[in-house]
């Protein structure tokens, strides 16, 4: 992929989401093809357990945009540290800081200046103090080396225009024996080529979304180990909320094919000698923690 290609994706899904922030912080669901819907929708309806959002700021939810729930993927302990790849309004956030209790923290990192600001207004109407929200790049991780002991995403990483690096970067951050627990869209298939290169495919989470042969690749590659990808459910191109009009030929190629995937993996215990600690720097503006790309 060009480097034009990948910035002009960065480009629109920060539109794109930054969009969706508005519509949330103003009572709307969602929409726009952007990778979410209403509760009866295949792709995000019925994720998370009704007494376990009902404490949440109404906005938290509304501007859930995943595909799964990570924080029911993995056990989190108290004291632990967990980093939310692509963590929007924040919901996945608050619910990790409830599992780490006080003295855990669970941090959020997000490209999306709307995006953050809601996080911070949600954030606020929790009164979470183990919460932090960070502003960078999911390929550019703005945190040390071995700083968390938990990643986890919601349907982000698909989005992403070089996931090897996304995955890299993950592990990095990971401390010894941390784990990698994410909901993603994957493709169980072959996908139209040019279905690979419709940009609105990509920002509805479609043409980003890897093989799963791939992704477990990618993992290795990165350094993971105990890999697992389980398909959850299954949708076709009109279920993930895209427009076919929208859509080059052969779009009917993705049917069938797309789906929702809980994956796992696990950074080896001997892959780094040394837990470093995170440089919190918050700003009350920008919802920032230092690091870089702030």
């Amino acid at each position: 992929m060009s480097e034009s290609t990948a910035e002009e994706i960065t480009a629109q899904v920060r539109m794109r989401y930054g969009a969706a922030a508005v519509r949330a912080q103003n009572g709307a669901m969602c929409g726009d093809g952007a990778c979410c819907g209403t509760n009866e929708d295949i792709v995000t309806g019925n994720l998370y357990a009704t007494d376990e959002i009902a404490a949440l700021p109404e906005t938290a939810v509304l501007a859930s945009l995943g595909c799964g729930n990570p924080t029911a993927l993995i056990e989190l302990r108290a004291g632990e540290t967990v980093l939310d790849l692509g963590s929007g309004g924040g919901i996945d956030v608050l619910l990790s800081a409830r599992r780490v209790g006080p003295t855990g923290l669970a941090i959020g990192l997000d490209m999306t200046d709307e995006m953050l600001a809601l996080a911070q207004t949600n954030k606020a109407k929790a009164g979470a103090r183990n919460v932090v929200f960070v502003r960078g790049r999911i390929e550019d991780i703005p945190l040390p080396e071995a700083a968390v002991d938990v990643v986890i995403s919601n349907c982000v990483i698909n989005l992403a225009a070089d996931k090897g690096q996304v995955l890299r970067e993950a592990f990095r951050v990971l401390a010894p024996g941390g784990r990698f627990a994410v909901a993603d869209v994957v493709a169980d298939g072959p996908i139209h080529p040019d279905l690979r290169r419709n940009m609105e495919a990509w920002v509805g989470c479609l043409a980003g979304a890897l093989p799963v042969t791939e992704y477990t690749q990618l993992l290795h590659d990165a350094g993971f180990v105990a890999v697992e990808i389980a398909i959850t459910r299954r949708y076709t191109v009109a279920e993930a909320g895209l427009d076919p009009a929208t859509l080059p030929a052969g779009w009917e190629d993705g049917d069938g094919k797309l789906a929702s995937a809980f994956v796992r993996a696990t950074k080896p215990t001997t892959a780094q000698p040394v837990r470093k600690a995170i440089p919190l720097a918050v700003t009350d503006a920008g919802g920032c923690c230092g690091g870089g790309n702030c």
